[in-house]
């Protein structure tokens, strides 16, 4: 486990760094694209200008996340090569469609967006902003079509001869429930971190009395798009918890410190959880909470009466409601791991009627085959503290985010917002906020997915390469070196861009 623990360590560190540079490139690369059309649209040289110096700080952002994004692609490969032989047929497709076409579209009009000002026609340039924009969620959305494939694997089959899942129904792997909700949240997410970011860079520069214009503009727009995004986070938010609750009810258990299922179950607002409460003891969940009843309920079911499964209810069974217990998932698996090395012996004696007798026994327990590596059930419950805290840190940064946006659209259209400083103060120090918020989901969606890399099928310590411990544990501080100096440099030269203010972008029509 030293070694299952130190990959997982790496790829967290190379996912949390990687995720600091998408969002913001997700959510600014639409912002850019509204504001040339709005250039193109009234000839307005300010909007150029404002155009520029956004385009000069999405420059910066795209080409650092590329960076982390690709070291992250090639970890499959080294620290997850089991992961990558058993699942590859599958996993594999859509980022190699991300990378043929999807990072190609983005990379080329990148180019043409950045060092095309007066070289192509205003139209050609406006174009080619909109197809950033395009091409960069577009390589989200296969990339999170890969991810949603761990959380809920459909559309494939076992090859019991080469030991590993094939792709059966593409269509089915792309239009999963799981992977369109968790598409469409991760680029809402991706939207109000951008506009966080542009509300508050230009609340700095009305704080320092400067680009005054300029900043109004970008806070009109930021928070017009920002407040879209979050009205479209919340739905696409309801859609994701109601895909959790129906595929990933641990995970639903865990995001809400649920350990006794219960019917018109209520969300918990807020609350801190009892850090000595255990699987089947008696002490309660937490020392207080604050819950809105019957939401859960609705929330993971679309009915107030449903019956929410708790965490006891998943490992010890609740034959009321037809939940199975994890021991007789471990049961059954390791039946279906039995039955697999009897075929397999039996293929090798060309023993065709018993190997065609075990594979028909196989395929009875084929679905709970993952479970057949544990030795206890308690090993299949993730970390609940960190699920639970970093699911409600991300939606209550997604309520504040709401406010924040009226409250500046409301000072902007009443021509207070300059004179209001508390607001201006709060957009500043809320720049962080958007990428916390994102941060929190991801740990969400993958620790409480944990101990599966695919859920039900593969367990996390099944998926690593046959790496020595040290040699992970120094590419890990190699990685955290390296990305931690990137991190610092791009902020720095962020902090300089920023200091600069729009008027550089106003100096050269050639460059940015």
């Amino acid at each position: 486990m030293d070694l299952i623990d130190w990959s997982r360590a790496q790829f967290a560190l190379t996912a949390i760094y990687h995720f600091l540079f998408v969002p913001l490139t997700l959510g600014l690369s639409f912002l850019v694209a509204i504001m040339e059309t709005i250039y193109v649209k009234t000839g307005d040289e300010k909007w150029l200008s404002t155009t520029k110096f956004w385009v000069k700080l999405f420059g910066i952002n795209f080409v650092i996340g590329v960076a982390t994004g690709l070291i992250m692609e090639f970890e499959f490969g080294t620290n997850w090569a089991a992961y990558s032989w058993i699942v590859g047929d599958i996993f594999g497709a859509p980022l190699a469609i991300e990378g043929i076409f999807a990072f190609f579209l983005e990379s080329t009009f990148f180019v043409v967006l950045f060092f095309g000002w007066n070289r192509v026609s205003k139209g050609f340039h406006l174009a080619s902003a909109w197809l950033v924009a395009i091409g960069t969620n577009l390589s989200a959305l296969w990339i999170l079509v890969a991810n949603g494939w761990m959380q809920y694997p459909v559309g494939m089959n076992f090859n019991p001869d080469a030991m590993r899942y094939e792709m059966g129904n593409f269509w089915e792997v792309i239009f999963s429930p799981v992977a369109v909700a968790k598409f469409l949240h991760t680029i809402g997410g991706g939207y109000v971190t951008a506009a966080v970011f542009v509300v508050g860079v230009s609340a700095w520069f009305l704080i320092r009395g400067r680009e005054t214009q300029f900043a109004r503009r970008s806070i009109i727009v930021a928070s017009s798009f920002g407040l879209f995004a979050s009205l479209f986070l919340l739905l696409s938010g309801d859609e994701s918890a109601h895909q959790v609750a129906q595929k990933q009810p641990m995970k639903l258990a865990a995001m809400e410190g649920l350990y006794e299922g219960e019917g018109r179950a209520g969300i918990v607002a807020f609350g801190i959880l009892n850090p000595d409460k255990k699987v089947g003891d008696d002490l309660p969940e937490f020392y207080g909470d604050i819950q809105i009843p019957y939401a859960l309920s609705l929330l993971g079911y679309h009915d107030i009466n449903a019956f929410v499964p708790g965490i006891n209810d998943l490992i010890n069974g609740n034959e009321k409601f037809g939940i199975m217990s994890a021991n007789e998932k471990i049961q059954r698996g390791r039946a279906a791991l039995s039955d697999l090395d009897a075929y397999h012996e039996a293929k090798k004696s060309n023993n065709t009627a018993d190997a065609e007798a075990s594979l028909k026994a196989f395929d009875v327990n084929q679905s709970y085959m993952g479970y057949g590596h544990f030795t206890d059930a308690l090993q299949t419950v993730p970390p609940i503290a960190l699920t639970f805290y970093s699911f409600h840190v991300m939606v209550g940064l997604g309520s504040f985010f709401i406010v924040l946006f009226i409250v500046l659209l409301y000072l902007s259209m009443t021509n207070e917002l300059i004179n209001t400083r508390w607001a201006l103060w709060i957009t500043f120090m809320s720049i962080p906020l958007g990428f916390v918020a994102c941060e929190a989901g991801w740990i969400v969606a993958e620790v409480g997915r944990q101990p599966w890399v695919i859920q039900d099928l593969l367990p996390t310590m099944k998926g690593s390469s046959a790496l020595s411990t040290t040699t992970v544990k120094i590419t890990f501080w190699a990685f955290a070196i390296l990305f931690t100096t990137l991190l610092i440099a791009e902020i720095k030269i962020m902090m300089s861009a920023i200091a600069n203010g729009p008027h550089i972008a106003e100096k050269g029509d050639d460059h940015v």
